[in-house]
């Protein structure tokens, strides 16, 4: 009777630690945000096209196009200003620095997606203005 007892309960054990939700499909994104009012202005601001934007939970993906070699060596920073600008909804200004010192002519396009779960603020929704692409996203989040 003990043996029946002890099975059933290493077998309830087991059964609650293997029914654990697990998320199959988790989002990683790329490269997180970077939150500086210093690098929002300093950082290099080479040419680039930003060909669409698309928010899938806490990633940006910013699809975008240059010149150069392969793409290989660009440097690519998300930066936001730093400042929340109030208005309903709430918006912050960002812009995509690419550092390309690739000197080919062909004309690249590259996907890449940002961490922007650090760009929420109060409430549940906040408008990304990315400047240097004149477009406008709405990061909606729980």
């Amino acid at each position: 009777m003990k043996t029946l007892i002890s099975a059933i309960a290493t077998l309830l054990i087991f059964l609650s630690i293997t029914s654990c939700e697990k998320d199959d499909n988790p989002i990683n994104c790329d490269i997180e945000v970077v939150i500086s009012a210093d690098e929002y202005s300093t950082a290099p601001n080479d040419e680039l096209t930003i060909n669409s934007l698309e928010i899938n939970e806490n990633c940006l993906t910013v699809n975008f196009s240059s010149g150069g070699c392969s793409g290989d060596t660009w440097e690519l920073k998300l930066i936001d200003a730093a400042i929340i600008l109030e208005s309903n909804p709430p918006q912050r200004n960002l812009r995509l620095s690419l550092k390309n010192e690739e000197s080919c002519l062909a004309y690249i396009t590259k996907e890449i997606t940002f961490d922007i779960s650090e760009l929420q603020i109060d409430g549940n929704k906040v408008l990304l203005n990315i400047v240097n692409s004149g477009d406008q996203i709405l990061f909606e989040y729980e």
